[in-house]
């Protein structure tokens, strides 16, 4: 499944991104898409409690894309490992071309 499956873009020119959470990990990094579910798996190693592991996936990606952490927010799932996370100011291909990089870049 290619990650273009996990983006869509938004009417307020952001671009929504579908993450499956791996919370407790070893490390922070960002996965293989889920086919199965059409979602980006994002490992942090922050539990899921009192919002941790939420701040933990927005830096992990913010990172990891090389984007500003005030750029993204989490619009679904706060309590769920199945969240969509809001990029804003990135069309839809520079996202996609950026997620490509990092999840080729070992």
């Amino acid at each position: 499944m290619s990650l273009a499956s996990c983006l869509q873009t938004t009417f307020e020119e952001g671009v929504l991104l579908s993450v499956e959470v791996q919370a407790g990990a070893h490390h922070n990094q960002i996965g293989e898409v889920n086919a199965w579910r059409s979602r980006l798996n994002v490992a942090v190693r922050a539990q899921a409690q009192k919002g941790m592991a939420n701040t933990a996936v927005l830096e992990c990606l913010s990172t990891s894309l090389n984007l500003p952490r005030s750029s993204l927010s989490i619009v679904s799932g706060h309590t769920s490992k199945k969240k969509t996370v809001k990029f804003e100011n990135i069309s839809e291909k520079t996202l996609l071309e950026t997620l490509r990089e990092a999840v080729e870049t070992p």
